[in-house]
């Protein structure tokens, strides 16, 4: 009895032992030390360019000492902005990414006396949010934005080669050489556009919706398609942005952090979301 018992805690050891060599060692904790500027702008503190402004004016201090250009910091070190305390480093893990439901007109960052929609996101995620590829205020749909520039930056790449699907209200309805026109995809600036399909989708009175299919493509993009031919575009809607879709559970005003695996699929296959991810 004594013997298959030791012979049993032992197996268990032992699987216990392989389960912890297929996971891998832990994981570290240690960071090596990055720029300042890149930090910060991960962080949605500012953008690179306004950090590297105010290290020139003396404004940011490491450790109580003023900041250069060439400064390295890590997560142990503290930074301070004229003199107030700045929390720039997010937990490992935290790419925060959210999918907003803008109304047309409503301004995405406040102004003076009017707010603005991304002041609604939540503070634990940032403090400056960007957007991705914005709408023209003057139209809405969806918006990707988050806080952690350096992410910004990449997802602004990726959505070039991503296809984006577009809901345009105008008055009256297209020709067939209107349409084809579009379809060609010429902008004003000679680009081409990859226009994969624009097809009738209903409407009342006057008034028409059109579906169109890009590749790459920009709200303001898409509206100049039409109004090239003519056409008076009322609004632009952007619903489809890669594999995300504007649902309508989601509805105006409304927002959602993305999951991890809706942003991969934005994201260059097998790239990491952030460094060490």
């Amino acid at each position: 009895m004594r013997a298959a018992a030791a012979a049993s805690r032992g197996a268990g050891r032992g699987g216990r032992r392989r389960q912890r060599a297929r996971r891998g060692p832990p994981p570290t904790t240690t960071e090596g030390p990055e720029r300042l500027q890149k930090v910060l702008s991960r962080a949605g503190v500012a953008s690179r360019r306004e950090v590297e402004a105010w290290v020139r004016a003396g404004r940011l201090t490491v450790n109580g000492v003023v900041a250069t250009l060439g400064t390295r910091v890590t997560p142990l070190d503290r930074l301070q902005l004229d003199g107030r305390r700045l929390h720039a480093h997010a937990p490992p893990g935290a790419a925060h990414v959210f999918i907003v439901h803008r109304s047309p007109g409503e301004a995405l960052q406040g102004s003076a006396g009017e707010p603005g929609l991304l002041e609604r996101l939540p503070r634990r995620a940032g403090r400056r949010f960007i957007a991705v590829s914005p709408m023209p205020r003057i139209d809405g749909g969806l918006e990707l934005v988050t806080a952690d520039g350096e992410l910004a930056a990449r997802l602004q790449r990726a959505v070039h080669a991503l296809l984006s699907e577009f809901g345009v209200r105008l008055r009256g309805e297209l020709s067939e050489l209107q349409l084809l026109e579009i379809m060609n995809g010429r902008l004003d600036s000679g680009v081409q556009l990859a226009v994969e399909r624009c097809q009738a989708a209903g409407g009342e009175a006057a008034n028409r919706w059109y579906t169109v299919a890009a590749r790459g493509a920009s709200g303001k993009d898409v509206r100049q398609l039409f109004e090239r031919q003519g056409a008076l575009v009322s609004r632009v809607l952007r619903t489809r942005l890669g594999a995300l879709t504007l649902e309508r559970s989601l509805r105006r005003g409304q927002f959602r952090q993305l999951a991890e695996h809706e942003l991969r699929s934005l994201i260059t296959p097998n790239e990491p979301l952030s460094p060490g991810r």
